[in-house]
């Protein structure tokens, strides 16, 4: 092949774009490609407005957090309180942790349920997890 001979030329179509694309109907995929955004949009919504509850030491402590990850709430039963000194509050400190890291393996849990088919075709796929 010469520089100066079109490329496409091999392709059939004389060198028309629609020719090389073999017919491939542009509309037909770009609205496939709108609905999956509007789906992916849905199930996005979906999760923001749902809530998940992470807990430790038998609901001691209990974090509420939106399918996005966001920390709405916290509830500290009495007995988690057995001291007001600096070990006993960082005690609590750790479960309140622990109680926020029990939601968020739930939160990606749900995301990967909700969005995992719908990201199935997208580069990076299913998103697993939330990167927090």
């Amino acid at each position: 092949m010469t520089m100066s001979q079109n490329p496409f030329d091999a392709l059939g179509g004389g060198g028309d774009l629609a020719g090389a694309l073999g017919g491939l109907d542009l509309g037909a995929l770009l609205q496939q490609a709108q609905q999956m955004q509007d789906d992916l949009q849905s199930a996005q919504d979906r999760l923001a407005e749902t809530t998940v509850e992470g807990t430790v030491a038998g609901g001691v402590v209990t974090v509420t957090v939106t399918g996005v990850g966001e920390l709405t709430g916290v509830t500290i039963k009495p007995e988690a309180l057995e001291g007001t000194d600096a070990e006993a509050l960082a005690d609590l400190g750790d479960l309140v942790v622990a109680a926020f890291r029990d939601a968020r393996t739930k939160v990606d849990e749900l995301a990967s349920q909700t969005l995992g088919p719908l990201a199935g075709g997208l580069p990076g796929g299913a998103p697993g997890q939330l990167g927090f």
